[in-house]
């Protein structure tokens, strides 16, 4: 199944090398993760997600709150809840499960 969902984290080690390690801003990629809950089987789900790295920095000032700061992240515009309904349930399990979804094609350094 593939869907367009929101990972909130880092993308691995493999950030520090190869081509991505001079990527300044947003990209897409491709994210498996394992949909669980509890009386049901697991469900592999793998969606685009968005990650990088945007420009950020802090700075001493000397009023409060003592420091200027910027900050921003990969994050996308739109979002919408998708509900999936998940395999070999227990009786009396609901077996359907909401995932927060997104839409790669909006994806932007942002500040937070």
């Amino acid at each position: 199944m593939k869907l367009a969902f929101l990972f909130l984290g880092p993308p691995g080690p493999l950030l520090l090398s190869g081509w991505w390690g001079n990527l300044v801003g947003c990209a897409v990629r491709e994210f498996t993760f394992l949909a669980k809950k509890p009386g049901c089987r697991g469900l592999r789900i793998t969606t685009d997600a968005c990650w990088g790295r945007c420009e950020t920095w802090e700075k001493p000032i000397l009023e409060p709150p003592y420091i200027e700061a910027h900050h921003r992240v990969c994050t996308y515009n739109e979002t919408k809840q998708v509900t999936i309904k998940m395999p070999n349930c227990a009786p009396g399990v609901d077996p359907f499960y909401t995932i927060l979804c997104c839409s790669t094609v909006t994806t932007e350094c942002e500040t937070i």
